[in-house]
């Protein structure tokens, strides 16, 4: 079963053990106006144990957000993902730590990390630091992130069909947020929260 958690303000602290063999998947969403510190330290505690970590964020105004996951991989044949994505306006500050930490024992190994963010303003600051520790070396692991802005082009393209310039910009930060947001097995939780993202992105443009 995924575990959706909608953060509230201040800090949250998980640590988790994943059981050889068994799976861990998480979805984690913080929403306009919480400022928070989120720290996430997963092991994957036996062989054939897998964790996938998916988080998106919304900051509009004054957010100071943090966000740190360490991934431990200590035994062969675990897999992981991560990706968080993220979308800051006004001042906000975002800061995203990430570390993948493959044990020399840990061989057949498969872990990425993705962090991508798009800024609304000049006054918004990301600071994404993806890192890879890897003592083994039968290994698939790969970490990115990525920075930038609404794509002008594709505003253009939409609003020469009758497509508001507001609604253009809401459809793309939704279609940029959809990927984490699809990982929310059940259909009306996800169409809730998609709402519920919607609604605070149009506050924030308007």
């Amino acid at each position: 079963m995924t575990e959706v958690i909608v953060v509230s303000e201040g800090n949250l602290a998980r640590s988790i053990e994943v059981q050889p063999g068994q799976r861990k998947d998480m979805v984690l969403l913080i929403l306009p106006g919480v400022s928070c510190d989120l720290k996430m330290d997963v092991t994957l505690a036996g062989e054939g144990a897998e964790a996938n970590i998916y988080g998106a964020y919304v900051c509009g105004c004054d957010e100071k957000v943090r966000i740190a996951v360490d991934m431990h991989h200590d035994h062969p044949h675990c897999n992981s993902r991560q990706l968080f994505k993220g979308i800051a306006g006004g001042t906000s500050k975002v800061d995203f730590y990430g570390k993948i930490i493959v044990a020399q024992d840990a061989q057949k190994t498969e872990a990425y990390q993705e962090n991508h963010n798009i800024l609304l303003s000049d006054g918004a600051k990301v600071d994404t630091k993806p890192q890879l520790e890897i003592y083994a070396d039968d290994v698939k692991c790969s970490h990115g992130a990525t920075i930038g802005r609404l794509n002008e082009e594709e505003q253009f393209y939409m609003r020469s069909r009758g497509i508001s310039l507001e609604d253009a910009k809401v459809l793309q930060m939704i279609s940029f947020i959809a990927p984490v947001l699809e990982n929310i097995p059940d259909e009306s939780q996800r169409e809730a929260m998609a709402s519920e993202i919607e609604s605070q992105i149009r506050n924030i443009i308007r």
